[in-house]
């Protein structure tokens, strides 16, 4: 109706203005796991490339021993008594989520050390770290944009699994993994509970990917678009 476009819950809540909150809620908490991801990898990457020696070994060696952890099951277990604190579910996101980003980086980083300018700075004694901050980041930067941009859509896929099974964002706060949840309890009997939040969750994931996918184009120059578009 006019006054419910999109009905209301078993209690008498506007479905519209929860789905509007949810999908608020889910989207501050991927963009800033996504930010928080996104800093940690670029430093951790690009550090491990600049040092080499054993410091590189450790930190590819924590890369891959996190990678092989289950993940997913570490956040549920830390976040299940939380009482629905999307704050905590956020830093556990950071913490569990920056590994095969930062694996990326260092890659791209490994080629960028050799370069004239990277070399000139070892000569003239400027401090590795300084190295990482001006000299191997800038020189990534568009690679850094893109995986951050990758990264949002990803870490909307983990909140609104987590929130679905309950290890999440928890009543009287929503999002769109909460709302999933409650829909699916009344999917025959009141299929809009479900549905909406539903397609709220694809526009938003499908818009996030077109926006990465954008952004590979603008500014890889490995792309179809050549670094052009």
């Amino acid at each position: 109706s006019p006054e419910h476009w999109f009905g209301t819950t078993d209690v008498g809540n506007d479905l519209l203005a929860q789905t509007l909150h949810g999908l608020g809620r889910s989207l501050m908490i991927s963009v800033i796991a996504a930010v928080g991801i996104t800093v940690v990898s670029a430093v951790v990457g690009a550090a491990a490339a600049v040092y080499g020696g054993w410091v590189e070994k450790i930190l590819i060696g924590l890369i891959h021993f996190l990678l092989a952890v289950p993940a997913l099951l570490f956040i549920a277990l830390l976040v299940n008594g939380s009482g629905g604190d999307w704050k905590l579910l956020t830093a556990m996101l950071i913490l569990f989520g920056w590994m095969f980003t930062a694996r990326v980086i260092w890659s791209m980083a490994m080629s960028v050390r050799e370069n004239d300018h990277v070399r000139a700075a070892r000569y003239m004694g400027v401090g590795r770290m300084t190295i990482v901050i001006r000299h191997i980041i800038p020189n990534i930067g568009s690679l850094i944009i893109i995986q951050f941009a990758l990264a949002i859509p990803a870490t909307v896929a983990q909140e609104t699994g987590l929130s679905f099974i309950g290890l999440g964002v928890k009543l009287p706060d929503v999002s769109l993994g909460t709302l999933l949840s409650i829909g699916s309890g009344s999917l025959t009997s009141a299929p809009w509970q479900f549905w909406f939040p539903a397609a709220a969750l694809t526009l938003l994931t499908v818009s996030l990917a077109f926006i990465g996918d954008g952004l590979r184009d603008a500014l890889d120059p490995t792309s179809n678009a050549g670094g052009r578009a």
